[in-house]
């Protein structure tokens, strides 16, 4: 019996905003930890987020590039879980209303164009950054990154092969250089993906059990993930 990859991608792309989705505080990559945040971004009682005009034109930007529908109505929701580096004990992102659906974009592998569906663009905010230094039983936490503007552009489970992985990620990133919404910069966090993956028999349609990969942000691990 032969078996197959199935393949679905999460790109996480920090748009190239000077100011945080929900406030006015500074996206500037490398300042000082925690110099860059606000009673918005940390979640003080009280506060009220407004939206970033200009993350909202990027994320429009991007659904229209990749052949996607701009939703005439879209809203933002709470995500909840608990970790150190999300101050308010939720993230606001999208889910129920997304700004962009049923988009698609093609790749070219081995000599063969290829459509990869993308199953929606959404708008959220990213969360802080933990840092784990010297050894100790403690760690860091950075929150200069809460809040910065991020879009999740995830794709439909048609990929069967990693080099149709990699080529995605790499078609991704150069339409958002291309398009000016994001650096694409893999190594500073700045466009990262999660995998996921699972394994069924050649002509099955049923998905196998599905294994997710988080974090990967280089070309090199989406092929080993």
């Amino acid at each position: 019996m032969k078996y197959e990859a199935v393949i679905g991608l999460e790109v996480h792309a920090q748009m190239l905003t000077d100011t945080k989705i929900f406030c006015g505080c500074s996206t500037k990559f490398g300042s000082e930890p925690n110099s860059q945040t606000c009673q918005i971004c940390i979640g003080m009682p009280g506060v009220l987020p407004v939206l970033n005009k200009k993350a909202l034109a990027f994320a429009i930007r991007t659904g229209l590039a990749t052949n996607c529908t701009i939703a005439s109505y879209s809203r933002f929701a709470r995500k909840n879980y608990f970790y150190p580096d999300l101050p308010k004990g939720y993230q606001i992102s999208q889910y129920e209303h997304p700004i962009c659906e049923h988009g698609h974009i093609e790749i070219i592998v081995d000599g063969a164009v290829k459509q990869i569906g993308i199953t929606r663009i959404h708008m959220e905010e990213d969360a802080g950054k933990n840092i784990h230094e010297g050894g100790g039983n403690y760690s860091f936490v950075d929150l200069n990154r809460t809040g910065v503007p991020l879009m999740e552009i995830v794709s439909e489970p048609d990929m069967r092969t990693p080099a149709e992985a990699v080529e995605y990620m790499k078609k991704l990133r150069a339409i958002v250089r291309y398009l000016g919404v994001c650096d694409g910069n893999m190594e500073q966090g700045s466009l990262r993906c999660d995998a996921n993956v699972s394994v069924r028999p050649e002509g099955q349609k049923e998905f196998g059990t599905r294994a997710e990969i988080k974090n990967i942000n280089s070309f090199r691990f989406v092929e080993k993930a």
